[in-house]
């Protein structure tokens, strides 16, 4: 199953900072003990291993979290350069993917110029839509007009897709 690009890795859950406070607890004592009462190596032992995994766990989430930043930030480089050219373009948040099909999707978008909340059909992309996502596109002028009405739902063409970024 693909992982969600728009979603923040988290680092530090409740669960992993409650181990790591108990094992750190228990190792301090455990080690003092180990050198005043040789007999106990095998309980540091188990500690030391349980503080090797949990670095572990530490080291990757770190590494994911700071690995989703730069990918980030680079991915919003390319839409500020795009947002630039001489082309018109808007921002679209994808608040929900409703209804995955072979051809597209049905989505609920918002523009961010205009923080209008819409339906949206989209049609496939090369990458999957994630919820979340801020997508650059070039408005249809034929459904967006000024002095009219806006379509009830929008309809997104692949060709009209210029890039994503996560919503940050």
């Amino acid at each position: 199953m693909p992982v969600n690009p728009v979603l923040k890795p988290k680092v530090a859950t409740p669960t992993l900072i409650v181990i790591s406070a108990v094992t750190l607890a228990l190792a301090i004592p455990l080690a003092a003990m180990t050198f005043s009462f040789p007999t106990n190596s095998w309980a540091l032992a188990v500690v030391a291993a349980a503080g090797l995994i949990l670095s572990f766990v530490w080291y990757r989430r770190i590494h994911a979290n700071r690995a989703w930043k730069t990918s980030s930030r680079e991915q919003w480089q390319v839409l500020e350069s795009l947002k630039n050219t001489a082309v018109t373009t808007t921002e679209v948040t994808v608040l929900s993917v409703d209804s995955p099909q072979p051809t597209g999707a049905w989505i609920t978008i918002r523009w961010n110029r205009f923080d209008y909340i819409q339906p949206a059909w989209i049609e496939a992309l090369p990458e999957p839509i994630w919820p979340g996502s801020v997508l650059l596109i070039r408005p249809d002028p034929i459904q967006v007009r000024h002095g009219a009405p806006w379509p009830t739902t929008y309809s997104i063409a692949a060709d009209h897709v210029l890039t994503w970024a996560p919503q940050l």
